[in-house]
């Protein structure tokens, strides 16, 4: 590629793409999953949007994260939503976790290697449970897999959730001890990560379903007083 052209796409990737700067997780418990996320949107040094939900529920049973530029997570995400459903109607029973994962890391690799100037790029969280349990998995922005027995964490905060993380999860953690222990992890990385912040939402994944269990939306105003 020409330095004009590298100049312009840089240009480009700084100034006019949002992008989910971002901090998500996902944290294996023992009865359950725990997926937490911040909500900024960047578009270079600017909050293009403070309410983003970067938590995704694409069938009854599982649920995203997404990390990476907004348009290709927006476009990634309602596909796999509308190729669950359609392999849900083919096949008459409900998706696999492992069968949902393989299709969006499909997708993912299939975006990544288009040829154009600016490739897509975006790195999906997946969680969910079936007949074979619960399961964590991370797809990378070039369509790799893995499985996560633990925890896993994206986005441009994920180095200051692993502090956290590593200092202070444990195997055998309960839904309840997930979800203030994702919490206190989001906590980390806003402080200290300018892409990341502007509130959070926390999803659990349970024998009773997907259900949102904490969210926050947080203001930051000055006042002389």
């Amino acid at each position: 590629m020409g330095f004009a052209m590298e100049k312009s796409k840089e240009k480009y990737m700084e100034k006019d793409v949002k992008k989910t700067g971002t901090t998500t997780l996902g944290m294996v418990c023992k009865d359950g999953i725990v997926m937490a996320a911040d909500r900024r949107v960047t578009a270079g040094h600017m909050i293009a949007n403070r309410k983003y939900q970067k938590i995704v529920i694409v069938a009854d049973n599982v649920a995203i994260t997404t990390a990476g530029l907004v348009s290709d997570a927006q476009l990634l995400t309602k596909l796999i939503k509308a190729e669950i459903k359609l392999k849900e109607v083919q096949t008459n029973r409900k998706i696999t976790v492992k069968e949902s994962v393989n299709i969006l890391a499909n997708m993912s690799y299939a975006n990544i290697r288009q040829f154009t100037s600016i490739p897509g790029i975006v790195g999906f969280l997946v969680g969910g449970s079936d007949n074979d349990g619960f399961s964590l998995w991370e797809i990378g922005v070039d369509g790799s897999v893995m499985q996560n027995e633990e925890y896993v964490t994206d986005g441009s905060g994920s180095v200051f959730v692993h502090g956290v993380l590593e200092t202070l999860y444990k195997k055998g953690l309960t839904i309840n001890e997930g979800t203030e222990l994702a919490v206190k992890a989001l906590n980390a990385s806003q402080k200290r990560d300018s892409a990341s912040g502007s509130g959070f939402d926390v999803v659990t994944i349970t024998k009773e379903g997907i259900k949102k269990v904490a969210e926050k939306e947080i203001e930051t105003e000055f006042e002389l007083k």
